[in-house]
């Protein structure tokens, strides 16, 4: 085991704990605090394969900010 995967490992625990439960309940903030556990699972993946790290980072990037901004908008559209 290489410490890139541990520190990616603690990076996706921290990660999911500060998105699940953000100090200002925004949703700016959770976006934020969602690139921290997308970083992790980049550390885990490079410990296996540079290539799997790679696209698997730009997937869940992607991914995530787009349903995030997707539900800031549908907030500020009730607001």
């Amino acid at each position: 085991m290489t410490p890139e995967f541990f520190i990616g490992l603690f990076l996706i625990l921290a990660g999911t704990a500060a998105t699940a439960f953000p100090r200002p309940k925004t949703y700016l903030n959770r976006l934020i605090n969602l690139e921290i556990p997308g970083i992790g699972i980049l550390l885990v993946m490079l410990s296996y394969n540079e290539a799997l790290a790679l696209l698997t980072y730009g997937g869940v990037s992607a991914l995530s900010v787009f349903i995030f901004a997707r539900l800031l908008q549908k907030r500020e559209g009730r607001s």
